[in-house]
């Protein structure tokens, strides 16, 4: 313990006394050896560090959406060069810098906050076992002994014994009982953010070794928790249930409001987004606009949430811009989406055909009107076929109608040749 005391040295003097600090505040509303004071002091230490750590937790979401698109072409690495494991390390991180990604990236946040963890329980270590350390003197010291969360003091453990307990003036079943909810707690949610990372903010159209590990690790982590949980001090598990439930709230805003391309939160994501542009023919905000900036320039990879949306405002009469704003269609009656399928709008205007004329009419060259009884003659629009090709007056029309012979079952059909028919001559075997 003390080789880790001196390697976390540096970090563990601020550390106290911001907690020190936060002390002084609400020590004066609540009373300077109560456990609100100190328990809110570590909490309020907790939101301290997670704010300076919101960067590097934007750089984890992009280092882990980086490494889902990167999840197909690994693979085919993985494939390419199994039997070959130092060729396959070199095309691993040929690849990584090519694309700018860091698999690191995604520890980020962890490994920034270890420090401010292992000097944090330094300090409450020193207080269970009554050593100044950092800013806090004797006087501080005596006052975190006596501060009790729900009956458990700050310093103590699920492992420790009665009588170490006995001297911090707590009993052993309340220091267990503490423990233990708060290490079930602890738990509890930091499975549920790794299962709501798992179910809802995780490409579905991939299926890669990446997502397999990502569901191990949704039942590690919580037993690594309740494991090494019963050797830390209350102090402790309340500064890593407060970091945790930070974490959950943290990813629900994320994926609410940023999902990841294929997942289930960006399908219910552009629903809702659909829906209020619909409605109000505009985008509210700027992150907003930049991912339909993104789905623009997508063009025919979007996936299929994405076509879904693109179409959903074409139905609409309104267009997505290469900026991220929306306006409104010129054409709202037919839409062709850039994917290559036609939306429906507004009914469009249907074109009128020319109305189909009777074989007399055809012959004669008339058309009768509909509110009259006087012929008009046939408009000149009509195709050429439909015209008589020989014409000829009147009277000689009429006098060969009333010959024999000249009905159209006499007319000589299309390659058949007129006058009677010489008979076939049986075939010759």
């Amino acid at each position: 313990m003390d080789t880790i005391a001196s390697l976390f040295s540096f970090i563990t003097t601020p550390v106290s006394w911001v907690i020190v600090q936060f002390h002084k505040v609400y020590g004066a509303i609540f009373g300077a050896d109560t456990g609100w004071a100190w328990g809110l002091s570590i909490v309020s230490l907790v939101i301290l560090i997670r704010i300076c750590l919101i960067p590097l937790f934007v750089k984890q979401i992009k280092a882990t959406r980086a490494m889902q698109t990167l999840q197909p072409e690994m693979k085919k690495i993985q494939e390419r060069y199994k039997n070959d494991k130092q060729r396959q390390s070199e095309e691993m991180m040929k690849l990584y810098k090519e694309s700018g990604t860091n698999p690191l990236s995604s520890c980020l946040p962890i490994l920034a906050q270890s420090p401010f963890f292992f000097a944090l329980y330094h300090v409450l270590n020193g207080i269970a076992t009554g050593k100044t350390i950092g800013v806090i003197n004797d006087t501080l010291l005596a006052s975190a002994r006596k501060a009790h969360i729900f009956g458990a003091p700050l310093a103590a453990k699920f492992t420790d014994g009665s009588g170490k307990v006995a001297q911090l003036g707590a009993s052993l079943t309340d220091v267990r009982v503490v423990t233990a909810v708060m290490i079930v707690l602890m738990s509890a949610s930091q499975f549920y953010t790794q299962r709501q990372l798992m179910t809802k903010n995780v490409d579905t159209t991939v299926k890669t070794p990446f997502m397999q590990q990502q569901k191990m690790l949704m039942y590690v982590f919580p037993v690594m928790f309740a494991v090494f949980g019963i050797n830390f001090p209350v102090g402790v598990l309340v500064y890593w249930l407060t970091t945790n439930v930070w974490t959950m709230g943290q990813q629900m805003y994320v994926i609410h409001n940023n999902p990841t391309p294929g997942s289930k939160a960006q399908a219910a994501y552009l629903e809702r987004l659909s829906n209020h542009v619909t409605h109000h023919g505009k985008i509210r905000r700027r992150s907003e606009k930049t991912i339909v900036k993104a789905i623009v320039a997508k063009g025919r990879d979007r996936n299929e949430f994405e076509r879904k949306f693109i179409n959903a405002l074409n139905k609409a009469g309104l267009a997505a811009q290469p900026d991220g704003t929306v306006v409104k269609s010129e054409v709202t009656a037919v839409a062709t989406a850039e994917d290559g399928t036609t939306v429906a709008g507004a009914a469009a205007p249907k074109r009128q055909q020319p109305k189909r004329q009777s074989k007399a009419q055809r012959q004669s060259g008339a058309v009768k009107p509909a509110g009259g009884s006087e012929p008009t003659t046939s408009s000149p629009s009509l195709d050429k076929a439909d015209e008589p090709q020989d014409a000829k007056p009147a009277g000689a029309a009429k006098k060969a109608a009333q010959q024999p012979g000249s009905g159209t079952r006499s007319r000589a059909q299309s390659g058949q040749r007129k006058g009677p028919q010489r008979p076939k001559s049986p075939s010759k075997k």
